[in-house]
């Protein structure tokens, strides 16, 4: 846990909600929930590193582990997994919007974002084509278009009914889809989008152990900035 990070545990709601709350000395309106990948958990070196780079421009940061992960430390998701994962991100955003309105909060979130690697991301986004007005904005890091390997397998079927601006970051060698491939797949989108290509970078973008690309936060922060309209 980062010295400017405070556990956050909802037991009151089913799922529950379990992570990270990163708070800023000067918070603005905005919050950020941030979830994680498949094979990862919420102290994944990209999230953390993602927290830090969106609290200190004064965003409020929730980086928290998905239901499937509070129940089974490791592995990943089973097939019967996903629809409770969703629940689990919905639960997430209501609880952020109670939490910073709770006592008349004058601070209260004009705007709520959800942000997801991987696994984490498409879950993100199918709920976010289930419900348009659930957040202001989409960041999906890394995001699963088909298995490797296999890109007969594309998983866009929810994408024609994503309404909710987003902001892709693809590395260029990442197995689970090209750059090429996703280019098609945002003309499925009828929000507004923008893929943002990290050369050289696989499926962890860079950030796996202490081999981290440094820069790539602040680029993903100012790069939604501007997608998002802050």
């Amino acid at each position: 846990m980062s010295p400017d990070s405070s556990e956050f545990v909802n037991e009151t709601v089913d799922p529950p909600i379990r992570g990270f709350l990163h708070t800023p000395d000067t918070p603005t309106a905005e919050v950020l929930i941030l979830t994680h990948g498949a094979g990862g958990n919420a102290q994944a070196p990209l999230l953390r590193a993602l927290a830090d780079a969106f609290s200190n421009a004064g965003i409020t940061v929730l980086r928290c582990n998905l239901p499937y992960r509070q129940l089974r430390p490791f592995g990943p998701p089973g097939p019967g997994d996903a629809a409770r994962d969703r629940a689990g991100l919905k639960n997430a955003v209501a609880a952020m919007a109670s939490a910073m309105n709770a006592g008349g909060n004058a601070s209260a979130p004009s705007r709520i974002y959800l942000a997801g690697h991987s696994y984490g991301g498409r879950q993100s986004s199918m709920l976010c084509a289930e419900e348009p007005d659930l957040v202001a904005g989409l960041l999906l890091l890394s995001y699963p278009l088909h298995p490797p390997r296999k890109p007969e397998q594309q998983r866009t079927q929810h994408l024609p009914d994503l309404h909710t601006r987003t902001l892709f970051v693809q590395g260029t060698r990442d197995p689970f889809a090209s750059i090429p491939e996703l280019q098609q797949a945002l003309k499925m989108i009828p929000a507004k989008t923008k893929l943002l290509p990290v050369e050289g970078a696989g499926h962890d973008l860079g950030f796996k152990g202490k081999a981290t690309r440094a820069e790539l936060p602040q680029i993903i922060l100012s790069e939604s900035q501007q997608l998002f309209g802050r």
